[in-house]
């Protein structure tokens, strides 16, 4: 069990939730608000449920008419009420509330807290099954500035009285976690699940800043939740912050480049900045509706045996010092990747890939867990508004391979015809023939055994940034 803090009282080790509640509830440093909007006060109720409450809970608000909640913590401009900014203006509001009526001089060993959430639960038609946000702001000591974790989740149940119970066991979690766990952030995200089904409630972000989480990189958390198995995808943006994918890709037009970007080189940016010259001249493509995302695949990151986690920020880093989204996924086949982006935009996709990723789409053996086999996939795939961009390659005798030369198993042949005449596959024509000559693999060899001129096939920039901060074992 985790060092007691000032003020606590030993107790039994039981890792309930209503351990945790009271283990909070005992110690009377410990001192804050709920604000909870959306799906009851399910967190607060653990806590009074719990006994001691009163030593703990300064107060507890539900605002859940819009009308109350917006003349509390002011209108949003989406007019949205479950979002990360009104989570945000509920943690300042009820935390500047706590701050100017418990006075400092009179509670100088208090460690304060505010707890919010915003929730949607399932709708009564069962259509969809809602999702939220929830945060702490706090303190693990009176006189050090606030630290703060926020996370999205999605739910999964089909009642909402389950989801409900769900939220209030993560949320009690969560509070255990920041004051008990904030030293081990992984181990305080694989017990935000403690007495939850990992299919009953899914994160697919977190964010964690302020002064006890200074050296906690999201991107690396982000990692987490997909390798634990808490989402199926996350992402995070230039600045290497995580974001929600729901609020990135809602009624977006979606370019999706993957690769192994390690490191990335020219070739990949001449894939992604052709692909997206293709991709904006659809005519239902408007540019400024458009997101493009590179992704890496876990089964990527771990294809070298253990997920190296210097390697996947090396090219994390990398990416997003080129100004892009980067996305981690579970979906080893492209099909998961297009039904993914599904689920929020009915406007075009598209996926840009070489000649050799698409000729191993075609390869029945990926398909062997479906019903329906490479039919089914490909129906989930192509039936959505999906197009792909195809860059050459070179064969071994040197000749340039696209959609009319490639070669497939004879079985599949006509069923590649089908979507190519049917303008889902759109050659890349005005590539840079010299690029078809660099492959990630050769350049890393080069860099691990220190020889020269790998540099100018990598971006600009890129080289510089890889000898600076010693990436990918580089000799010195």
């Amino acid at each position: 069990m985790s060092a007691l803090l000032p003020g606590e009282i030993e107790l039994e080790n039981r890792p309930s939730i209503d351990a945790k509640a009271l283990r909070i509830n005992l110690n009377r440093y410990i001192y804050g608000t709920f604000a909870e909007i959306g799906a009851g006060q399910e967190v607060a109720r653990h806590f009074f449920r719990a006994g001691g409450a009163s030593g703990t809970i300064a107060k507890t608000i539900s605002a859940y008419d819009k009308n109350f909640s917006d003349n509390i913590y002011g209108e949003e401009d989406d007019k949205r009420y479950v979002s990360e900014a009104r989570l945000n203006k509920m943690l300042d509001h009820e935390m500047q509330l706590l701050e100017d009526r418990i006075l400092r001089e009179d509670n100088p060993n208090k460690m304060f807290f505010t707890y919010a959430n915003t929730v949607t639960t399932i709708d009564f038609a069962k259509k969809f099954k809602g999702h939220g946000w929830m945060g702490i702001r706090f303190q693990s000591s009176p006189d050090e500035a606030y630290s703060e974790i926020t996370l999205h989740v999605r739910f999964h149940q089909t009642e909402a009285r389950i989801q409900q119970e769900a939220l209030g066991m993560m949320g009690v979690n969560l509070i255990y976690g920041a004051f008990y766990k904030n030293d081990e952030p992984r181990k305080l995200l694989r017990y935000l699940y403690d007495h939850i089904d990992n299919d009953a409630i899914e994160i697919d972000t977190i964010n964690f800043k302020g002064p006890l989480f200074e050296n906690v990189d999201n991107r690396l958390m982000s990692l987490q939740l997909v390798k634990n198995g808490m989402t199926d995808a996350v992402m995070f943006n230039p600045e290497g912050n995580n974001i929600l994918p729901a609020r990135e890709l809602y009624k977006k037009n979606i370019l999706a480049l993957r690769g192994s970007f390690r490191p990335v080189t020219k070739v990949n940016i001449d894939m992604f900045e052709k692909a997206l010259e293709a991709f904006i001249q659809e005519p239902d493509v408007e540019e400024n509706k458009t997101v493009v995302i590179f992704e890496i695949t876990l089964s990527n990151l771990r294809a070298a045996g253990e997920i190296d986690e210097k390697d996947f920020m090396d090219r994390a880093k990398l990416l997003c010092s080129l100004g892009h989204i980067v996305m981690i996924s579970n979906f080893k086949e492209y099909y998961k990747l297009v039904d993914y982006f599904s689920q929020y935009t009915k406007k075009q996709l598209g996926l840009s890939m070489g000649v050799n990723n698409f000729v191993e789409i075609f390869d029945e053996h990926y398909y062997e867990d479906l019903g329906g086999g490479i039919l089914e996939a490909f129906g989930k795939m192509f039936y959505n508004n999906l197009k792909v961009y195809l860059y050459p390659m070179k064969n071994e005798k040197g000749n340039i391979v696209n959609s009319t030369n490639l070669k497939l198993h004879p079985r599949m042949k006509d069923f590649y015809k089908f979507f190519k005449y049917n303008g889902k596959v759109i050659d890349i024509f005005d590539f840079d023939e010299s690029y078809l000559d660099i492959f990630s693999r050769k350049i890393l060899n080069q860099i691990k055994e220190g020889e020269s001129n790998w540099e100018e096939h990598l971006p600009e920039g890129i080289a510089g940034l890889i000898k600076k901060h010693k990436m990918f074992g580089i000799k010195e």
